[in-house]
């Protein structure tokens, strides 16, 4: 007996950027010192799981809901390089892992300011 499994189903770019980057601290946080391994470590991870929820309900929302589901997916990805600073600040996070971390929530933190200024000018067309 064979499993055919389908393939998995189209994801927008900034929320596969945003699986990209969670699979990537997945590896780092099995690192993290037993000290900050479940606070730290768990905001952390509850941070990206809130951008991702956020980001997967956005994509299916219509046009004039998007707006508030963006910003707030765009506060908890703030909030979240704030807590991987903390983490590289107690030294939980070494340089290298603390920078490519970054890097790889850069490209989504522009992504979602694109689609946050689209959706803001959307607005201001259909309010007039």
């Amino acid at each position: 007996h064979s499993i055919k499994s389908t393939p998995p189903r189209r994801f927008l770019p900034v929320l596969t950027k945003c699986i990209d980057a969670y699979k990537l601290w997945q590896e780092y946080v099995t690192h993290f010192p037993k000290t900050a391994k479940y606070t730290l470590g768990g905001k952390i991870d509850t941070l990206f799981i809130e951008i991702i929820e956020n980001l997967s309900v956005a994509s299916f929302l219509s046009k004039e809901h998007k707006l508030p589901v963006v910003q707030k997916a765009i506060a908890k990805l703030d909030v979240l390089k704030v807590f991987l600073y903390l983490a590289w600040n107690v030294q939980a996070l070494d340089n290298k892992k603390y920078v490519s971390i970054s890097e790889a929530l850069s490209e989504p933190g522009k992504m979602l300011g694109g689609w946050h200024n689209q959706l803001v000018k959307a607005s201001e067309i259909s309010s007039r």
